[in-house]
């Protein structure tokens, strides 16, 4: 089913009047109150790094190194970096910092970062980030050195998300007591998980670099967009992430709050479980692929916002082409090679609390339009993530996701969603596989992005998934909050201020 649906401009604001008197309170403001989709899934930055989780641990704990708003990679733990060779890198670290405990921040707890991420039995989703990484040791009262097992030109982009946790506390307390009750070294403090509503951090004023402009940060769950469009109007929280672009539309006559849209790096996508039926059969993927009215659904659904995407990356990342062109949308096809499949078996769609049900709900009317036997079947967010975690013989036949490295590279997006010793990957085919580690081991350039192009092309032709739409990340937030959305949707609290 074509969607036909235009996106409705709706005018009439529903925001209060903001009164220069009320700019004023909000500069004196101690407390800033986020509205977030879910509840993080952990506090501990190496279990999880989706966005509600991400927008509240990055306030807790330091990188190694950093992006700035502008997208430029930057020092922040490592004030230098030196590379011994291809495979041997030391990093200069600051001498002062402390956690928020007091405790100095050494190179042992560096060291231990990165070998605790890279160690299996912690069994990290972000492993197949790191796992270029053969080990972290302690090189200089102030200096790290990693050591990979192969040339890795993607490893600064990735190390932007790698956080720094305290041996001591780590070793002390276990990793589950520690997602808990975290310690770090960051602009912000741990104060308080109420689990189902709220996380409160408080400003760490003993912080080594810029401090934090609020007294209190409270990030709270609040699933509904709806309520979190009127959490805003009415002051009651100063900034939401993921509204919608028809609340987007609502504020452009506000006087009290604003819309902030950017294009991410995130991309919308459906994964086919090519391992078992219905999609173990080419001619079924190819009917997937078919079926998907991209168009219709950035237009029609998202307001024109996203961007309709043939690949399983976005502009934002090295290793994009623009030579993928993908399977164009034709539900003619579609129900030609389904006939020619013959019928396929019922299966199910299964999709997170976190994504949008009406995107869900057009995919899921343009399969059956098509003839596919399909129902969808929604879950939270821990419990989704959990699903599309089970390997090939157990994930689901069907399931739409989001993805975003916030690396910025392609290896970081191609590498954990295809290589099969990935967790993420439901994919098993060496000659894939060998692309991968080629593209990812390369320090030529050019070579990287002919080798992308190449994976591109695979997945375009084998169809393990279908891209859909580069994600516009619009987030809400009170006039008098100063806030920079980025493509790698950082972030930062003490990159903040209010309107003086």
């Amino acid at each position: 089913m074509m969607i036909l649906r235009k996106f409705l401009v709706l005018t009439a604001a529903v925001g209060m009047v903001l009164l220069p008197a009320t700019m004023t309170q909000a500069a004196e403001k101690p407390q800033i109150v986020v509205d977030l989709v879910n509840e993080p899934s952990t506090l501990d930055p190496q279990l999880q790094w989706n966005p509600d989780s991400y927008f509240v641990y990055r306030n807790i704990f330091d990188n190694l190194v950093t992006r700035d708003n502008n997208g430029k990679i930057v020092p922040e733990i490592a004030t230098s970096w030196n590379s011994l060779s291809d495979t041997k890198i030391a990093f200069t670290l600051r001498s002062d910092v402390n956690f928020h405990d007091g405790t100095p921040l050494t190179a042992e707890d560096v060291a231990f970062s990165v070998n605790r991420i890279i160690d299996p039995k912690l069994e990290s989703p972000q492993l197949s980030q790191f796992d270029k990484i053969a080990k972290a040791e302690v090189s200089g009262d102030h200096e790290v050195t990693l050591t990979l097992k192969t040339a890795y030109p993607a490893l600064l982009a990735q190390l932007t998300k790698l956080s720094i946790v305290p041996e001591h506390v780590v070793q002390a307390v276990g990793n589950q007591a520690f997602n808990l009750a975290p310690v770090g070294s960051g602009p912000y403090k741990f104060v308080k998980w109420d689990r189902g509503v709220s996380v409160t951090l408080a400003r760490n004023d003993h912080y080594w670099g810029n401090k934090g402009p609020f007294e209190q940060a409270v990030f709270r769950a609040v699933p509904d967009a709806s309520t979190r469009l009127a959490d805003l109007q009415a002051g009651v929280a100063d900034f939401a992430r993921a509204l919608t672009s028809d609340q987007a539309a609502q504020l452009q006559d506000s006087q009290s709050v604003k819309a902030l849209p950017v294009l991410t790096e995130r991309m919308a996508f459906i994964r086919g479980n090519p391992n078992k039926p219905p999609f173990d059969n080419l001619k079924l993927r190819q009917a997937l692929a078919y079926a998907i009215d991209k168009d219709g659904i950035t237009q029609g659904i998202l307001g024109g916002f996203d961007k309709p995407v043939a690949q399983m990356m976005t502009p934002a990342h090295f290793g994009w082409s623009d030579k993928i062109t993908g399977l164009p949308y034709d539900p003619d096809k579609a129900k030609a090679l389904i006939a020619s499949a013959g019928k396929p078996p019922k299966f199910q769609l299964t999709i997170g609390a976190f994504f949008d049900q009406r995107v869900a709900e057009a995919v899921l009317q343009e399969l059956q339009d098509v003839g596919f036997d399909v129902e969808i079947t929604q879950v939270d967010t821990p419990t989704f993530l959990q699903l599309i975690q089970k390997g090939p013989n157990d994930a689901p036949a069907l399931a739409i996701s989001t993805n975003s490295c916030a690396c910025q590279d392609a290896d970081g997006v191609l590498n954990y969603l295809f290589h099969s010793g990935s967790t993420w990957s439901i994919t098993t085919s060496p000659d894939l596989d060998a692309l991968l580690d080629e593209a990812g081991s390369s320090s030529d350039e050019s070579k990287r992005l002919l080798d992308y192009q190449k994976i591109s092309q695979f997945i375009a032709d084998e169809i393990p998934a279908v891209p859909l739409y580069q994600m516009d990340a619009i987030y809400g937030a009170s006039k008098a909050l100063n806030f920079q959305p980025t493509p790698n949707e950082s972030f930062f609290l003490n990159r903040m201020s209010w309107t003086n």
